[in-house]
């Protein structure tokens, strides 16, 4: 019952973890531009995401535009782009193999034929895409801080934390969550069976009944 109740848990977190990283992928809200000079008036506020770059005028016009050239792009962002691209990939193929895994697993039986082996597959199918996701938006919050707490950095040139980055922070949240609930499953329904073989019995060979047999020597 318990191992029931973290697959359908487990399903339900690795299917929004799936959608907040393909929105995370898509959004354009990775970089906000900081306002830090004190105006109180801002008529324009800029997008910038892995795909394109975005310019918002007083909330009512947006005008997006994508990148040019993708081999004038910096390193990073080509990085960025692969990994998130896989990562949503691997999403979908890890949330299809926990429908499969709920799906083909045996209710009311113990032992490691009760849980489907889709089970294991999604389980670090989600941990993989938790990891990937992980890795692009931390790094990108992480250089967004760094620049806009240096001195030498310009003023039009700073930059705020978007909202795809706290998507992709829940998304991996999410799957990391799911991944780890599918391999406790696994894990728990393995340890569950204990040995399948029958135990050999310690005691030594029948005796025979009757009386015992001597040696005697006849003359």
């Amino acid at each position: 019952m318990a191992c029931c109740v973290l697959q359908i848990t487990g399903l339900i977190f690795g299917g929004v973890g799936m959608v907040g990283t393909l929105a995370a992928t898509a959004m354009p809200q990775w970089r906000v531009s900081a306002y830090v000079d004190g105006n109180i008036v801002v008529f324009e506020t800029i997008w910038e995401g892995l795909w394109m770059d975005c310019i918002s005028q007083l909330g009512i016009r947006l005008q997006c535009k994508l990148y040019d050239s993708v081999l004038a792009l910096p390193p990073p962002l080509e990085a960025f782009r692969a990994l998130m691209c896989l990562a949503a990939g691997l999403a979908v193929v890890a949330f299809l193999a926990a429908i499969a895994g709920v799906k083909y697993s045996r209710r009311g039986t113990r032992g490691p034929g009760a849980v489907s082996i889709f089970i294991l597959a999604a389980g670090t199918a989600f941990l993989l895409t938790g990891t990937l996701v992980l890795i692009p938006v931390s790094w990108t919050g992480a250089s967004i801080i760094r620049d806009f707490y240096d001195p030498e950095v310009p003023v039009p040139l700073k930059r705020e934390l978007g909202a795809a980055l706290y998507v992709g922070w829940g998304s991996a949240a999410l799957l990391l969550a799911a991944g780890a609930m599918y391999c406790h499953c696994w894990c728990q329904a393995g340890t569950a069976a204990g040995p399948s073989y029958p135990r050999l019995a310690r005691a030594g060979l029948p005796r025979e009944e009757g009386p015992a047999l001597g040696v005697h020597a006849y003359v």
